[in-house]
């Protein structure tokens, strides 16, 4: 079984799901994830998780994300993108440069972002596209998500081509939106491109057809990302000889369990791994009980 991360790029129609399926007969493996949703018309970096890394699906889907989109000013959809139908339509004359600038930089930071209809939130058990589908529009709570940065890449109106850094749940096309909406000519996306996931570049992203390539050739080791990198940060902590089955089991570990050599100085986080150099847990200290707890088991008997 593979276990690991790849870095997808992902081509343009194909849902999250598409890719994910595609890849199941790729490697002839069921156990596989990815870790946040990209509209089909939108591509780029889709970081997919294989085996014991699926535990981590959450985990990155949590990470900053980076886009590069562009802007339709004038023309509002029911979709909040170029692919959907025309609800409206108005002129930009009028509109400065200066004015789409200063507009789109007033996003920069929080703000309360009202879902779109046509997204895979679930309300009732079921999700939003499917009721926008049979022309039901329900009231949805806005949330509170994070602009960290813009950067105008181009003005050449009615289009702005811009890049944005932002925390999960982020919509752009609904950030489109609310650009146009605030200039008073409206607006929708009319592209998008994920260049970065938490530490997944779209330089390093790999195409199916590439990933083929690698399994076919019995190269997919060259484009797997381990399960440990994701905690770059994290110390490197050796389990003592004969204290493996410990960890193996998801009990807690003192500091006497532990190789004292490579005990760090900050206590908080450590990467536990037996002494052939095998990941076995991610743990956390608990100061209450003087001991550390399982955060994440990446363990399994097969290993054995």
């Amino acid at each position: 079984m593979i276990d690991g991360i790849i870095n997808v790029r992902k081509e343009k129609g194909f849902t999250s799901h598409d890719v994910v399926a595609k890849l199941r007969g790729i490697t002839r493996q069921k156990k596989i994830g990815h870790t946040g949703t990209l509209d089909p018309d939108a591509t780029g970096v889709l970081p997919v998780c294989f085996g014991k890394a699926t535990k981590l699906c959450d985990m990155l889907t949590e990470k900053e994300k980076a886009y590069e989109a562009v802007l339709l000013l004038g023309k509002t959809t029911d979709t909040q993108d170029i692919s959907g139908e025309v609800k409206k339509e108005c002129s930009v004359e009028g509109i400065t440069q200066d004015q789409v600038r200063e507009t789109i930089l007033s996003f920069v930071g929080e703000y309360d972002q009202i879902p779109p209809m046509y997204s895979a939130l679930k309300v009732n058990g079921k999700k939003l596209y499917e009721l926008a589908r049979e022309g039901v529009e329900i009231e949805r709570k806005p949330r509170k998500i994070q602009i960290h940065r813009i950067e105008i890449r181009e003005i050449n109106l009615p289009e702005v081509r811009f890049e944005v850094w932002c925390s999960k749940g982020t919509y752009i096309r609904t950030l489109c939106n609310d650009i146009g909406e605030k200039l008073g000519c409206g607006g929708c996306m009319s592209s998008l491109i994920r260049t970065k996931s938490g530490i997944f570049t779209l330089e390093e992203s790999k195409s199916l057809d590439e990933i083929e390539t690698c399994v076919r050739e019995g190269r997919i080791e060259e484009i797997l990302v381990p399960i440990d990198a994701m905690f770059p940060d994290v110390p490197k902590v050796f389990v003592k000889e004969g204290e493996e089955k410990s960890v193996y089991n998801g009990n807690a570990l003192t500091k006497r369990q532990l190789e004292e050599n490579t005990m760090p100085q900050s206590q908080e986080r450590i990467r536990v791994y037996q002494k052939d150099g095998l990941f076995l847990a991610l743990y956390r200290y608990d100061s209450k009980e003087n001991r550390y707890k399982v955060e994440k088991m990446f363990y399994s008997p097969r290993q054995q």
